[in-house]
């Protein structure tokens, strides 16, 4: 999926469809592939191995395709957008997923769009959101606030601290995201994919470090193990790298849809595979974050 910045080609709709179906699907099971990992082995301590062994995979294929040394400057945005994604963002979502249901955190992970088309407005140039926009960033709040709410709302509410920090790591997300369109980075989507990662990575081992984590690989499950290496290759190396992509060749409000396919996915999934609850407030927070994403994009089409 490599990408020239100075003179992008129109990709073709396979490509499209596939970068889409990528972060869609993946991605959504990447919610329950985090819950099976930190049963065994540290929070920060798995996201770090996980990143970085990704990372290295990325970096070392970009070399041996004979691209170059990123410059400082080049290295210094893969930190920074590597710190709001993987770091604040996917670091403290797989903390919070010790208390909150991996169905859940994947809904909660749908305030991103809310939070990129409220950024994305701010810019210069950029039209204001509409009437149709508001709406449906009023369901996604409506969501959060459902399963937050109170016990008659039916089932149990979620842990708030840990909802709390999956808002904070959805705002650090839509912030990296946004950075990232317009930053100065490499030409190759893969390298610099890897290059997030092995900062990210080495930036999340150090906090587990200092977070006192230690990892008792004789104590760690084979589900664990699986779940890591998943987490890994598929949801690290091919879903991250096709979500780069795709900020590089669309839209930050129709990249940002996945956030509400992730859900659905990430519900089931978690439903049929690891005996999380389906009760009223998940269904009704599922229906309010489906309907938002419609009220979002609107007719526009998201391959488009």
């Amino acid at each position: 999926m490599d990408n020239n910045a100075s003179a992008p080609p129109k990709p073709s709709l396979v490509a499209l469809l596939a970068g889409f179906a990528a972060v869609y699907f993946i991605w959504g099971s990447t919610y329950l592939g985090i819950r099976f990992a930190i049963e065994t082995l540290p929070p920060f301590s798995m996201a770090g191995i996980r990143f970085l062994s990704a990372g290295l995979l990325l970096f070392a294929y970009s070399a041996w395709r004979g691209h170059g040394w990123p410059s400082w400057v080049q290295w210094r945005t893969s930190w920074i957008v590597g710190t709001l994604l993987l770091v604040t963002g996917n670091g403290l979502l797989t903390w919070a997923e010790q208390f909150v249901p991996s169905g859940v955190a994947a809904l909660i992970v749908g305030t991103v769009p809310l939070w990129m088309v409220l950024l994305d407005s701010l810019r210069p140039g950029v039209p204001r959101p509409g009437l149709a926009v508001w709406m449906g960033l009023a369901l996604g709040l409506a969501a959060i606030a459902t399963l937050v709410g109170p016990s008659e709302l039916g089932g149990q509410a979620v842990h708030v601290p840990g909802a709390l920090v999956i808002c904070i790591a959805s705002l650090s997300w839509a912030i990296g995201s946004l950075y990232s369109k317009g930053a100065p980075q490499v030409d190759s989507t893969l390298q610099n994919v890897g290059m997030q990662m092995l900062l990210g990575g080495v930036t999340l081992l150090a906090i587990g470090l200092l977070m006192g984590e230690r990892i008792e690989w004789s104590q760690v499950s084979a589900r664990s193990a699986w779940a890591l290496v998943y987490l890994s290759l598929i949801g690290g190396v091919v879903s991250y790298s096709a979500y780069v992509w795709l900020l590089k060749v669309s839209t930050p409000a129709k990249v940002s849809t996945y956030a509400y396919v992730n859900p659905l996915v990430a519900v089931f999934l978690g439903w049929a595979l690891g005996g999380e609850a389906l009760s009223p407030r998940v269904f009704v927070a599922t229906a309010a974050v489906v309907s938002a994403v419609f009220l979002i994009v609107g007719r526009r089409k998201v391959v488009s």
